[in-house]
């Protein structure tokens, strides 16, 4: 006589399954628009990403897509770009970037270089004497010691409260970062506006906080002007830092920070406001010193 089972109703067997080893899977078209690439976020090591804790508009996601959308500006050491990150399985949460890219070794020209960097060091002898030959090899180190700098240079600054873009990353030359904006448009540069009285004095006053805060934290910017600080709304937001000088270790580190706060006063002056170069160093170097 054969056996016979009890019937047992037909059961779900993912119902049994722990809820920590079950994801969900979406499938991903390959990309074949040239102007696209996967993120590069999980390309790069955890040190190459920007401080925590992040902005919500970080796109952390393996399976976002990098999309090419322009040039925003070119210079004479790099270019930027603005670049989309996206999930396009969430596209609502994607985010435009700057994408910052130091120039190749034929068609870069690093205005002053040697001044600046004075005081940093390299981690290999060989690329520290390439560099001082200027060789194909050392205007190569010369890329991504600028480009690392300024990537050093964004997350202290970012960590310090300084408003710099936040840094998102850096792979090789390229430092991806926040896209500064207003009203949804690239924000101008300070020497662009012409703002009114009140707003005039609460920009300078940001600046004084700014300059302060990186002479305080043993740095100055070593550029800073009207065209390298963007004015979003009432906020100023200060960029172009690949050239940030250490106040300790270069011999003309006081003497970068003094052009600072002339280049700042000039500016300010001319636009009927009355401040004076000598008396911000003064003030400054006092906090500092």
């Amino acid at each position: 006589m054969p056996l016979q089972f009890p019937e047992t109703p037909d059961r779900d067997p993912s119902r049994d399954l722990d809820p920590r080893f079950v994801f969900d899977f979406h499938a991903y078209d390959e990309l074949r628009d040239p102007a696209q690439r996967w993120s590069t976020w999980l390309d790069v090591e955890p040190l190459m990403r920007g401080p925590e804790p992040r902005p919500d508009w970080v796109v952390t996601s393996q399976g976002a897509v990098d999309t090419e959308l322009g040039i925003l500006k070119t210079g004479k050491e790099a270019d930027v770009f603005l670049l989309e990150r996206a999930d396009p399985h969430e596209p609502r949460a994607g985010v435009v970037m700057a994408a910052k890219r130091y120039r190749d070794t034929t068609h870069r020209t690093f205005h002053r270089a040697a001044a600046y960097a004075e005081g940093r060091t390299t981690k290999r002898s060989r690329d520290t004497r390439a560099l001082k030959r200027k060789s194909t090899w050392g205007r190569a180190v010369a890329a991504g010691e600028w480009a690392a700098a300024e990537w050093t240079a964004l997350k202290q600054l970012w960590e310090l409260g300084v408003p710099v873009p936040y840094p998102v990353q850096i792979d090789d030359t390229e430092i991806l970062m926040e896209w500064i904006t207003r009203d949804g448009e690239t924000a101008p540069r300070l020497a662009q506006t012409r703002p009114p009285s009140p707003l005039l004095a609460h920009y300078y006053e940001q600046l004084v906080g700014v300059v302060t805060t990186l002479a305080v934290a043993g740095v100055a910017h070593g550029d800073l002007s009207a065209y390298n600080i963007l004015a979003a709304g009432d906020r100023l937001v200060v960029i172009d830092l690949p050239q940030v000088v250490d106040l300790a270790g270069n011999a003309q580190g006081l003497d970068f920070l003094l052009r600072d706060c002339t280049n700042i006063c000039t500016w300010f002056r001319a636009r009927g406001l009355e401040v004076d170069e000598q008396e911000l160093f003064a003030q400054v170097t006092a906090q500092a010193f």
